[in-house]
């Protein structure tokens, strides 16, 4: 399969989306991209929505139709992430797994909070920098349990299976022999990232620990079971979740044909000059 972006508008605004097309054809990046690209290998699809070392908070729109990328917003305005020294942006391409859900109606036992109502989140740590509506084939490794405003948010870690040290890394204590210090920076950045906007240090689960992979599979399996309740529309409560696709024929939510606006892409509008500033955290290293 060829996945490939529609990009309309120009980046920094309020108007700018990433669908994303599959052979030509725009899809669902919620819905509509396998989670799996190659089950037997335990290969996923990753969709990319922020690259690494960039601020601009983009996320799959859950309410708009095909669920395009676009900038997230608070009180009109589009959102970015701040400097938190010593890291740039977001430290990690980071995205998330079409096909599965993190249901806000259901309390998950361990971390005695319930989902965040969004696709299952992805840090994908390999070494080339990703694009937004980037579709990558990943494999897991690990993840940590964010508690974000009362929310389970967990953080599956991957690397593309493309990546040079891709086979040397299948677990999480692997991430620690090859790559030492970035799951202690992962947690940091997670931590801190929102203090510079005021709000309070985040929380995790588990006092920190990142799970290894036989636990982030089964985070994956219970959300992908998630999500296809969802899409069958036997869910309690969808939130408000656009369930149009262009591919999963034997769904109600089915159309053979989305209409969407024509690829238009802009050059990217300037950004606040304040983007670029550094933050200092007290007790952040």
């Amino acid at each position: 399969m060829t996945y490939t972006r529609r990009e309309v508008g120009a980046p920094n605004t309020l108007e700018y989306r990433v669908f994303i097309e599959k052979d030509g054809k725009p899809i669902s990046a919620f819905h509509d991209i396998p989670l799996y690209a190659d089950e037997s290998k335990k290969v996923l699809n990753m969709v990319v929505e922020i690259p690494r070392w960039t601020n601009a908070k983009m996320e799959i729109n859950k309410e708009e139709k095909l669920n395009p990328i676009k900038q997230d917003t608070k009180k009109g305005k589009i959102r970015f992430v701040r400097n938190c020294f010593p890291h740039h942006g977001y430290i990690h391409n980071y995205g998330a797994f079409p096909q599965t859900w993190e249901d806000p109606n259901v309390v998950n036992p361990e971390t005695h909070a319930a989902g965040d109502n969004d696709p299952l989140d992805v840090c994908e740590i390999g070494e080339t920098v990703g694009y937004p509506g980037q579709v990558k084939q990943v494999k897991v490794l690990g993840v940590m349990a964010l508690l974000d405003d009362g929310e389970t948010d967990w953080k599956i870690i991957v690397i593309d299976v493309h990546d040079p040290l891709a086979p040397k890394l299948n677990d999480i204590e692997d991430v620690e022999r090859h790559l030492p210090g970035l799951l202690r920076a992962t947690n940091e950045w997670f931590r801190i990232y929102k203090i510079p906007d005021g709000k309070p240090e985040n929380q995790f689960a588990f006092s920190g620990e990142c799970k290894n992979k036989k636990y982030a599979e089964d985070v994956i399996e219970e959300c992908s079971d998630a999500w296809k309740t969802l899409i069958s529309g036997k869910s309690t409560d969808d939130k408000g979740i656009s369930l149009v696709n262009t591919t999963l024929t034997d769904n109600a939510t089915y159309v053979s044909e989305a209409d969407i606006p024509a690829a238009h892409p802009l050059p990217a509008a300037p950004i606040d000059k304040s983007i670029d500033k550094w933050f200092f955290i007290s007790g952040s290293a």
